[in-house]
C-alpha cells in the first residue's frame, strides 16, 4: 500500500513538483533568514571575540559590549586590589576618524592595549610583530582595514605605510585578522598610552578593565567580589555575550524584522503545501474511495497520505537547506551579509517543515475520512 501511495504521488508530476518547490522555497526562506539573523547577532559581540578576556569590568549602567561609559583611571587599581583577582589591565576602545594620504577618510575602531601585557591582542597576526606595537605612534591594522584603505591605491596598504588618526600620524607595523563587528568598521590596535594620544581628550578615557581570576577562583566568583568591593559591573565573557544579545533583542527592531520574514516563510509553506496537497487528494478521491471499498481502513489511508506529505517534505527540506548552505558558504564568502548556521537552525526548520507537512496531510485525511466508498461506484 505504501508503494502504491508513492506511485500515486509521483504519477502526478505537476502537483509533485509544485509541492517540492513550495516546501523548498519555504525552507530556504526560513533557514537563510535565521542564519543571517544569527550572523548579525554574532557581529554585535565582535569586541568580545576580538579582545578576549575572562572578566570585563564596566560602568554599572553598561549592558552591552558596544557601548562605553568611561571609567576613572584609579578604577584599575581598585579592581587589582580585590581578593580573587589575579591581575587587571586598562583597555581603550572607541570609534575614531582616520585619514589617508589621498585625503579620503574612514571610521575605525581604535583599541588601546595595556603596553606591558598586550592583553586583548588580536588573535591572528598576518604580518609584522606584535611587540613592535610598543614603538611610538605604531599601530596594527586588520584585514578589513587593508581592504578599505587600499581602495584606489596601486598597491595594498602594508607594513611601513602611514596614515592619520585624528590628524596624528600612525605607522603600520603589523597586519592581523579579526572578526567583523556590528558597526562594520576596521580594527586598529595600539597601546593604551598611544590610544590616549590618538583619541580626543576627555576627562575620563578608560573604556573597559580586563581582569583575570586568581587561581582556584571561578570567573563568576571573581565578578561578584569585584562588584561588592568597587560598585562597578563585572561580567564574565559569557555573561557579557548574552547580555549584549539580549540588549539588541530588546532595543532594536532586528528580531522583529527577521522574525516577520521567517513567519512569512512558514505561511507560504502552509499555503502552497496545504492547497496543493488538498487538490492532489481531491483528484485522487476515486482511487482512495476504491481502496476503502476494497477494505483499506481509515488508518491505512491516513498513513498513506502522511507518507506522501512527508516524502515531499523531506525532499523539499533537503533542497532548501542545501541551497541555504550554498548561498551562505559560496555566495557570501566575504561575509556580506553575515551568515551563521549552527545546528539548531536546520533542526528548527526541519521541525517546522514537519508541521507544514502534517497540516497538509491532515487536510487530506479529513476529506478522506468523510468519503463514502460507495461514491466511487455511482454512475
Amino acid at each position: 500500500m505504501y508503494h502504491l501511495a508513492l506511485k500515486m504521488l509521483l504519477g502526478d508530476r505537476a502537483k509533485y513538483i509544485m509541492l517540492i518547490s513550495g516546501l523548498t522555497f519555504a525552507t530556504l526562506l526560513m533557514t537563510q533568514q535565521s542564519a543571517v539573523f544569527c550572523g548579525l547577532m554574532l557581529w554585535t559581540t565582535g569586541n568580545l571575540r576580538n579582545m578576549k578576556a575572562k572578566i570585563w569590568v564596566v560602568d554599572p549602567k553598561v549592558q552591552q559590549a558596544n557601548e562605553v561609559k568611561a571609567l576613572r583611571d584609579t578604577d584599575v587599581s581598585r579592581v587589582r586590589s580585590v581578593p580573587g583577582v589575579a591581575w587587571a589591565v586598562p583597555l581603550y576602545w572607541g570609534v575614531q576618524q582616520s585619514k589617508l594620504s589621498d585625503g579620503s577618510f574612514k571610521s575605525v575602531q581604535l583599541v588601546g592595549l595595556d603596553s606591558a601585557t598586550l592583553v586583548g591582542r588580536p588573535g591572528k597576526m598576518l604580518a609584522g610583530r606584535l611587540e613592535d606595537l610598543r614603538l611610538p605612534k605604531c599601530v596594527i591594522i586588520d584585514d578589513l582595514a587593508v581592504e578599505r584603505f587600499s581602495i584606489g591605491r596601486k598597491t595594498p596598504l602594508g607594513l611601513g605605510d602611514t596614515f592619520e588618526i585624528n590628524d596624528q600620524e600612525a605607522r603600520i607595523v603589523g597586519l592581523c585578522r579579526t572578526e567583523k563587528s556590528f558597526f562594520g568598521y576596521p580594527y586598529i590596535f595600539t597601546t593604551y598610552d598611544q590610544a590616549l594620544q590618538f583619541a580626543p581628550k576627555t576627562r575620563k578615557m578608560l573604556s573597559f578593565i580586563l581582569a583575570e581570576p586568581a587561581a582556584g577562583v571561578s570567573p563568576e566568583q571573581a565578578c561578584q567580589e569585584i562588584q561588592k568591593a568597587t560598585g562597578l559591573k563585572a561580567y564574565t565573557e559569557e555573561q557579557f555575550f548574552w547580555s549584549t544579545i539580549r540588549w539588541y533583542f530588546k532595543n532594536t527592531g532586528i528580531p522583529i524584522s527577521f522574525g516577520t520574514t521567517i513567519v512569512l516563510g512558514f505561511i507560504v509553506g502552509i499555503a502552497i503545501a496545504g492547497q496543493t496537497f488538498y487538490t492532489f487528494v481531491l483528484e485522487n478521491l476515486p482511487h482512495l474511495g476504491a481502496l476503502k471499498a476494497m477494505g483499506a481502513s481509515d488508518g491505512m489511508i491516513a498513513r498513506m497520505l502522511l507518507l506522501q506529505a512527508f516524502a515531499v517534505g523531506f525532499i523539499g527540506y533537503g533542497l532548501g537547506v542545501g541551497l541555504t548552505a550554498f548561498f551562505g558558504f559560496m555566495v557570501l564568502k566575504k561575509g556580506q551579509p553575515p551568515f551563521m548556521m549552527p545546528y539548531q537552525i536546520p533542526l528548527f526548520t526541519f521541525v517546522v517543515t514537519l508541521l507544514i507537512c502534517t497540516f497538509a496531510a491532515l487536510l487530506g485525511i479529513r476529506k478522506v475520512r468523510n468519503l463514502e466508498p460507495a461514491v466511487v461506484f455511482r454512475g
